[in-house]
């Protein structure tokens, strides 16, 4: 894309940048369908004037905005020479990109060219990759690290990045197996209080991890990587005792583990080996006085070398759009209220303080 010089002078103190987009790129995939892309870069930046005919593209307005507009152009170009269309959410995830980089908000090493085009795991038609900024730095340090935490509220991609991280290792045999694991019955694991035979009680919980499996390995050779030991699906209590050599582990929803889990967890690592740890501390359902293991290893582990802490925000969530405004208001709710979860924490201790000695 090219900026060429405009016929017309913008007003005193406003830029004006006119853009070409080269004749192999249709201009449908340039302003999306019914001109909803367009539109999203529109609402982005109310006070420009944009402006298209033909194959030409021109912004007017405060010097500032013009320059980031002609950036979203150009990482929206970048991203579709590659080949991949670009989305309303892919173009408001790189404005946001960009003006947070510009605010300082961001160190700004990586474009959003660079995060929504790297490749993770091609399954059944469709590619899985990074969304966010977070997300990709999540998922390089995955690669860099052998022990990764993934913290973040509901909704992104903690786990989903890190089973698609560990089918790719898989695939490329840096590892021999996947184990995926989950505390069961809010991590107390009280399996002999629900109906049914063992893999009926333990079932609801692991679902989850049955089903991120099944949009990346094809469903019907799941039972034969099960049975052969490649793939193994089971409650954390399973994994006392052993030492894991060899594959990608990865530990969900672990809020719900107990510090004492937490480390018969970590020290389950072999050699050759990597450890993915994910959860939302915002979301413990440990009984009242638990202490969340999750909390507690931050205080222990960080800074530890070859141990990476990746902090996700409402602003990397991946679902929904009101899902990301659910946690921030919770998250307000909390702060002005004292509150924990949306709760009034325990009195008379700090909440998750106290232990669970003789329990």
């Amino acid at each position: 894309m090219t900026q060429t010089p405009s016929a017309h002078t913008p007003a005193q103190g406003q830029a004006r940048a006119q853009i070409t987009v080269p004749a192999q790129h249709p201009m449908v995939t340039v302003l999306g369908s019914g001109d909803s892309l367009l539109r999203v870069i529109e609402t982005a930046f109310p006070a420009a004037d944009i402006h298209v005919r033909g194959n030409e593209i021109s912004a007017v307005g405060d010097t500032h905005d013009v320059a980031l507009i002609q950036r979203v152009f150009d990482e929206m170009m970048l991203v579709l020479r590659t080949g991949q269309p670009m989305t309303e959410d892919a173009v408001e995830r790189s404005i946001a990109m960009l003006k947070a980089s510009e605010n300082g908000e961001s160190d700004g090493q990586e474009t959003p060219a660079q995060v929504l085009t790297q490749n993770i795991l091609s399954s059944r038609g469709r590619t899985i990759r990074p969304k966010t900024l977070n997300q990709k730095r999540y998922v390089d340090a995955i690669d860099k690290h052998t022990i990764v935490f993934g913290i973040g509220p509901a909704g992104t991609g903690k786990t989903y990045l890190a089973m698609a991280k560990a089918v790719q290792a898989l695939q490329s045999k840096q590892v021999n197996r996947i184990i995926l694991t989950r505390p069961a019955v809010e991590a107390g694991e009280r399996l002999g209080f629900l109906p049914g035979t063992l893999y009926e009680k333990i079932d609801p919980y692991l679902r989850p991890l049955y089903d991120a499996l099944h949009d990346m390995i094809d469903p019907d050779s799941i039972p034969r990587l099960m049975a052969a030991g490649t793939i193994e699906v089971a409650p954390l209590a399973y994994m006392r005792g052993r030492t894991l050599n060899d594959a990608f582990i990865i530990l969900d929803e672990a809020q719900n583990t107990s510090p004492e889990q937490m480390k018969m967890f970590l020290t389950r690592l072999g050699f050759d080996s990597k450890i993915v740890i994910t959860g939302d501390v915002t979301q413990v359902d440990l009984p009242g006085g638990t202490k969340s293991g999750l909390r507690q290893v931050q205080e222990i582990l960080e800074g530890v070398e070859d141990v990476h802490f990746s902090r996700l925000s409402s602003q990397d969530v991946v679902r929904h759009k009101l899902v990301g405004r659910i946690v921030d208001a919770y998250e307000k709710y909390d702060s002005d209220h004292g509150t924990e979860n949306g709760a009034h924490k325990p009195r008379g201790r700090a909440s998750g303080a106290k232990g669970t000695k003789g329990k």
